[in-house]
């Protein structure tokens, strides 16, 4: 069984912490730019977005959705939720890691 081109996005929150965020597939990469700043609505709504065709594309190829996909979109919400009240908070892609 062939696999799919896994890749993780690392991000810095607006208070500086860092995350270490999956994805089953490189679409990741057409949402998200290296050295981009988001603000955490549109990072949100990307990373959901990406994460949701990525996990289609796992369950079109193996049958299944991808359960670390919907984890990781359930973390990039859960964080960013921190920073509702800070309208100009930004997250930034410092890397990616295939």
């Amino acid at each position: 069984m062939s696999t799919m081109s896994v890749t993780h996005f690392h991000v810095r929150w607006p208070d500086q912490t860092h995350s270490k965020c999956y994805s089953p597939s490189s679409i990741i990469k057409n949402f998200l730019r290296l050295g981009e700043t988001y603000a955490v609505d549109d990072f949100v709504a990307r990373s959901r977005r990406a994460l949701e065709i990525a996990s289609g594309r796992v369950r079109r190829k193996f049958g299944y959705s991808c359960a670390h996909a919907a984890h990781t979109v359930g973390e990039i919400e859960r964080i960013a939720a921190r920073f509702a009240d800070q309208p100009d908070a930004r997250i930034v892609v410092e890397s990616f890691e295939e």
